[in-house]
């Protein structure tokens, strides 16, 4: 893909003299000083700035997603939240990747000595045919290098392919304390976890081994400076048995059903899970949800918004916060009436969308974009 000569001007000023670089991650604090900063501030998301912005998989609009460079350009461009997915290895470590199916986030392919590790699975019901976490241990992932996942959309990512290998989710905690340390402020996380009970169904649990991190860098309190979330509410459940966390139930379209649900027998759907009785079952256990932004604005055939849902104002009656995702700038990614020009990768109205999006009352939003919605929310504040 060539990009259009509107978009690079643009890209170069949103971004600005932002860090482009990642600090070594060198020794670090012990996990006790960790423990006693992370759980010392006292502070709330609920004391987060409104509406919060979460640099989705880092600042992956600019970078290639779950790496340590993304995660770092989230934070200098001022996120105030930035998240990871996790997955885990063969033999039971924590990385983040958007899925455990690293064919198209890594180098793997071109690793002659993984060819055999080709395979065929089914995932929530889903069959890929690729390479996956949990056939590697972590010293193997760890000779791969991650790249764009979406080159065709992001070209100008491209060339980073290489730079930064798999972080462990311990990396990241070791990253953030060392960032909070540096800034005098605490570095919130959302922390995803990712087809637990496909994992589960392995030996290979999440939530154990997360709040096992947690506990370890002072991050398991009701105060402390991370959102756990999933789309498979017994994995917030099961968190909520383990840490103090605040939890976050992600919620696709209304007519799907979360995969442990399915596995469990259990006919609700999302549809059922955003009525009343459904958001009063989620705040027993947890702090907020997470759903798709078409939960908050549907969007009719054409692509173009319509008038929102009840949701922000039901799921605030039950006490929960709302964190949607995702907003992009480019225009493959915006609704329709917020589309400009006739090239799909280069960036739309991305501004006016978030403004609509934030006008519901949202709490935070996801987006590959931290500047451009730290900008928006500015505005709307303003």
């Amino acid at each position: 893909m060539t990009q259009g000569e509107s978009r690079s001007p643009g890209r170069r000023t949103v971004l600005g003299a932002a860090v482009l670089g990642t600090a070594a991650l060198g020794a670090g604090s012990t996990a006790a000083q960790a423990n006693e900063r992370n759980s010392g501030h006292g502070s709330s998301y609920k004391d987060l700035p409104h509406p919060t912005v979460i640099g989705h998989r880092g600042a992956s609009g600019y970078r290639p997603e779950h790496t340590l460079g993304s995660y770092q350009l989230a934070l200098d461009l001022g996120a105030h939240v930035v998240e990871q997915d996790l997955v885990p290895t063969k033999d039971g470590h924590l990385v983040c990747r958007h899925e455990n199916d690293i064919t198209g986030t890594t180098d793997v392919a071109a690793h002659p000595e993984f060819a055999s590790r080709r395979t065929t699975k089914s995932i929530d019901g889903v069959t890929l045919t690729g390479w996956f976490t949990e056939d590697f241990t972590l010293a193997e992932l760890k000779t791969l290098r991650a790249k764009e996942r979406i080159p065709a959309n992001r070209q100008e990512n491209t060339l980073y392919d290489g730079r930064w290998a798999i972080p462990t989710f311990e990396e990241v905690l070791r990253w953030a304390e060392k960032e909070g340390h540096r800034r005098g402020r605490p570095v919130w996380l959302h922390v995803e976890t990712k087809h637990p009970t496909y994992f589960r169904g392995l030996g290979l649990g999440l939530e154990e081994r997360l709040a096992g991190l947690l506990r370890r860098y002072g991050r398991d309190r009701r105060n402390s400076p991370v959102f756990l979330q999933s789309f498979e509410p017994s994995s917030m459940q099961r968190m909520a048995e383990l840490v103090s966390s605040p939890r976050v139930v992600l919620l696709s379209a209304a007519g799907t059903r979360p995969w442990d649900f399915v596995e469990a027998g259990d006919p609700r759907t999302v549809a059922d899970l955003v009525k009343p009785e459904g958001l009063k079952w989620i705040a027993s256990y947890a702090q907020g949800i997470g759903p798709t932004l078409d939960l908050i604005i549907p969007k009719d055939a054409s692509g173009r918004l319509t008038t929102p849902t009840t949701l922000v104002r039901d799921a605030h009656a039950k006490g929960l916060i709302l964190h949607p995702y995702t907003i992009r700038n480019e225009n493959t990614f915006l609704p329709a009436d917020f589309r400009r020009g006739t090239d799909p990768n280069a960036y739309g109205d991305a501004f006016g969308a978030f403004k609509v999006y934030f006008e519901t009352g949202i709490d935070g939003i996801f987006t590959d974009n931290p500047d451009t919605g730290l900008l928006a929310a500015a505005d709307f504040r303003s």
